[in-house]
């Protein structure tokens, strides 16, 4: 499974390019602070022109804070998002219901 920055920089680019109605359809704007080896910080907006950008771009709705070991737990299995969650493993602040329909781009 990719780490985050190719997930960030490849995958998920592709996966909203390939079907960019489907990416306004979320209607927000994401921020991952991705920690580790492979981390960083992308805001992935899925709002007007949808697409992946690098660092903090600012009007994030919903910040979602990990570890690059569970972004690729999650990007194999998005249902561990939750155990994540309630594990305080990741953090989601802002509108944490937003997160919930990332797994339409993710999964």
């Amino acid at each position: 499974m990719p780490d985050a920055k190719t997930s960030f920089e490849t995958e998920i680019p592709a996966k909203i390019a390939k079907d960019p109605e489907k990416s306004k359809a979320i209607g927000a704007i994401f921020l991952f602070k991705i920690s580790g080896e492979s981390g960083g910080t992308w805001t992935v907006d899925l709002k007007e022109t949808p697409g992946v950008y690098e660092g903090d771009q600012g009007n994030a709705e919903c910040t979602l804070e990990l570890t690059d070991e569970d972004w690729v737990q999650i990007s194999e299995n998005p249902g561990a998002a939750m155990q994540l969650y309630f594990a305080g493993k990741l953090k989601v602040a802002g509108n944490a219901m937003l997160a919930t329909k990332l797994q339409q781009i993710l999964g």
